[in-house]
């Protein structure tokens, strides 16, 4: 792994880096307000000879100098201890006082510093000048010879041990730091030890090594919207509605000769936004001016009805036990253009209703009415309802949650809509949060400066009959003047939803007209054009494209506005 990788886990799993910096330094922050401080005071001894000869007294110091090392080690003895105790006339083992106490000499010198450390600050001044004055006490008395009164060498106190306010230990900006640099060292290992076990599905490229299948659109999170289709219909604006749009691009190039298709929504596992994908890619394709069926296939967990709020008692089984027919069990959703055809009444086995005739009759029936049928199915691994359902329509789209679906399980999804002769058209990765679409979506700026998304597109006219889902050509025609053929379509005219040319099977949607090529996820309606006297001209909303006016005919170009000339002065 080279550092990008490293930065790019650590952009990705930055929370559990920050949940480990924040672990660590409050435990260094705890264990620093619970640790008793403690005191260090210091006394430092000079080592000499009394000699008064210059000659003599030079061997006498370099004497001293070599014997301080020893004397330092008598720092530890237990005859000093047992001295020190009885001096001060504390309650402590001579071993405990032992523990308290170190010395170091300088090299070179005769000097040697004694170091005592206690809770006390007072206590720890003790210590040490009592253990400075017994040690010069001990070194007399082991280096006077036998029946001599002096000793060859003294020990002097040249700085006595003094009270200290501050304690060495614990130190909170020393352990503050020391948690902040152990928790980030420990997140980066938690991080990369996540990343390397994890095998959930987190971008398009973990899609398409698992399954092979294009990804035909990245859905990026938003609660809001993804629960309230109705305000979907009503225009509203976002990086999902775009993503919505992209997806509903994609299906339009699946097999495009067909008049009308079935397409089931499923999952590998539940909890992955299959529903609410279904329901709103319906709500997307109403939009764009066809008759559109939204069938609720799953029969044990039925969720759609609760986001239209529909009434769930009459649906599909009822349909399929034969007391209703589907055209009065189908509900208007309050969408135009879209109907429910709900669950009904849940049965005891939903399989063996699914493979049915009644089902597959239904299935047939459904495709001569409606332009396109979006069945919402339950997910592939738990029950085999999906693949049924997926077998009986012209192909499936598979949602996978980003960071949540695992790619064995995506793996066998599509294996198992493969078993039963099932086509799998694609993946939609939902859920992805918003810095993952890149630039995928379009702003323009009108003329009082400010960004707003582009308006609702309307049905694509296909470019070839062997298009199939991956990279898109969208057909856009660009008139240079409102009721006059552009040169470059030779003549042709933009399809609107609701004219004869954009009806299924008419000649001119069968007709390959491209008069500009647009990337995937662009949409088919301009938002400006220029006309022949250079001033900027508006196309105006859906609804007025589809009528050219408010109660105009199907199929004529908005009216031109009218020029402003400038006033004579």
């Amino acid at each position: 792994m080279n550092l990008r990788e490293y930065l790019r886990i650590a952009r990705a799993r930055w929370k559990v880096i920050l949940g480990s910096v924040v672990a660590t330094t409050a435990i260094a922050a705890l264990l620093t307000l619970s640790t008793t401080p403690t005191y260090e005071s210091s006394a430092r001894l000079f080592f000499s000879t009394p000699q008064a000869e210059a000659d003599v007294a030079f061997a006498g110091g370099e004497y001293s100098v070599e014997r301080v090392a020893s004397y330092a080690d008598l720092v530890g003895s237990r005859q000093l201890a047992v001295g020190v105790v009885d001096r001060l006339g504390i309650n402590a083992a001579p071993s405990d006082v032992s523990d308290q106490v170190s010395a170091s000499a300088t090299p070179g010198t005769a000097n040697l510093q004694i170091t005592a450390v206690d809770s006390d600050p007072v206590r720890a001044r003790n210590i040490a000048q009592a253990t400075a004055v017994q040690l010069a006490a001990l070194v007399a008395e082991l280096e006077t010879p036998p029946g001599a009164r002096n000793a060859p060498i003294k020990a002097t106190v040249v700085d006595p041990a003094t009270v200290s306010s501050t304690p060495i230990s614990p130190s909170p900006s020393r352990n503050i730091a020391l948690g902040l640099l152990l928790g980030l060292l420990l997140g980066l290992a938690l991080a990369v030890v996540r990343e390397l076990l994890d095998t959930t599905v987190r971008d398009t490229d973990d899609v398409e090594a698992a399954t092979g299948l294009p990804v035909m659109s990245e859905i990026v999170h938003d609660a809001r919207l993804a629960r309230s289709p109705r305000t979907i219909a009503e225009g509203a604006q976002g990086p999902y509605v775009e993503a919505l749009r992209v997806l509903r691009t994609s299906l339009q190039y699946v097999d495009v000769d067909d008049v009308s298709r079935v397409f089931t929504v499923t999952s590998s596992v539940s909890a992955e936004g299959k529903t609410t994908t279904a329901t709103n890619l319906a709500t997307m394709l109403a939009r764009a001016g066809r008759r559109i069926l939204l069938l609720e296939g799953d029969l044990r967990r039925p969720h759609m009805h609760h986001l239209l709020d529909v009434d769930p008692s009459v649906g599909l089984t009822t349909v399929l036990a034969g007391r209703v027919r589907m055209e009065e069990a189908v509900q208007d959703s309050g969408v135009p253009g879209l109907e429910v055809l709900t669950s009904g009444e849940l049965p005891q086995d939903p399989a063996e209703l699914l493979q049915s005739r009644a089902m597959a009759e239904l299935i047939r029936r459904a495709r001569e009415v409606y332009d396109v049928v979006v069945v919402d199915a339950p997910p592939l691994l738990p029950v085999t309802d999906a693949a049924l359902l997926a077998a009986l329509s012209d192909g499936a789209l598979v949602v996978v949650r980003q960071g949540k679906t695992k790619r064995e399980q995506l793996q066998l999804a599509t294996k198992r809509l493969r078993a039963v002769g099932g086509r799998a058209l694609g993946v939609v990765l939902n859920m992805t949060p918003g810095r993952l679409l890149g630039s995928q979506y379009y702003t323009y700026v009108d003329d009082q400066g400010t960004l707003s998304l582009l308006e609702d597109a309307e049905p694509l006219v296909p470019v070839s009959s062997a298009k199939r889902p991956g990279p898109i050509i969208a057909t856009v025609h660009i008139p240079e003047q409102a009721g006059a053929p552009h040169p470059s379509t030779n003549g042709a005219v933009p399809a609107r939803a609701g004219s004869a040319a954009s009806r299924p099977g008419s000649p001119q949607e069968r007709r390959p007209q491209v008069s500009q090529s647009r990337p995937e996820g662009v949409r088919d309606q301009v938002d400006r054009f220029r006309g022949p006297t250079g001033k900027k001209d508006r196309l105006g909303s859906l609804d007025q494209d589809r009528a050219g006016k408010p109660g105009g005919k199907p199929g004529q170009p908005a009216p031109r506005r009218p020029e402003r000339r400038p006033k004579k002065t």
